[in-house]
């Protein structure tokens, strides 16, 4: 297997992944409705949280997590395994760039639901936390601490994207790590939008509370 079929597979492999639809999976499983017609019809943990249940958006929102390392952690392996080793340092960072947003763009733009999906906040950080995981710890814990603040999870979502901006140029992080969560963060707050116009409006619900 030549380089470049081994990096089309590895990032073919993360966008598929990405795209398994925990979520309307646990829509469909627990309460036999299509999610994405339920709440702020996305298929991600916290609509199934407000839709279908506490206990089934934790599950949702570990395996969204979960796909998101895999997709990082199959990549390396694959690159490792079929790439020269003095090649490897440098084009497996940008590899890794890729996959991690085929992986992102897979959660939300998913080929199994007619390319709709979730917010892509829980598999961002599972790439996060396999690619740079001291990254994606330090925005888990913004995103903690601003839940508990605001009980918004779009706020607190969009405030732990921006944050792993800063920490990885504090961390130094290789240039294709840095684009690849600057450029994650940026589609995190875009499909963010609705929730931005809502709480302007006043009528975004804060966590537990059932949208209007």
């Amino acid at each position: 297997m030549t380089i470049w079929m081994a990096g089309m597979a590895a990032i073919s492999l993360a966008y598929l992944l990405g795209a398994v639809p925990f979520g309307y999976i646990a829509g469909r499983l627990v309460k036999g409705i299509d999610i994405r017609e339920h709440g702020s019809n996305s298929t991600g943990a916290s609509n199934v949280f407000g839709v279908v249940g506490p206990v089934p958006a934790a599950v949702v929102l570990v395996l969204d997590v979960l796909k998101g390392s895999l997709a990082v952690v199959l990549t390396r392996w694959i690159i490792t395994a079929t790439m020269p080793v003095p090649d490897l340092q440098t084009l497996l960072p940008w590899v890794i760039l890729l996959s991690g947003l085929a992986a992102i763009l897979g959660h939300s733009r998913s080929v199994w639901l007619g390319f709709s999906g979730g917010k892509s906040v829980a598999t961002g950080l599972g790439v996060l936390l396999a690619m740079a995981w001291p990254v994606g710890v330090a925005g888990l814990l913004v995103f903690a601490a601003s839940l508990a603040v605001t009980r918004f999870v779009a706020v607190s979502s969009i405030l732990a994207a921006l944050s792993a901006i800063l920490f990885a140029i504090l961390l130094n992080l290789p240039l294709p790590y840095l684009l690849l969560i600057s450029v994650s963060a940026l589609y995190v707050v875009w499909r963010h939008r609705s929730n931005l116009q809502r709480l302007r409006g006043g009528t975004e619900p804060r966590l537990g509370q059932k949208p209007d």
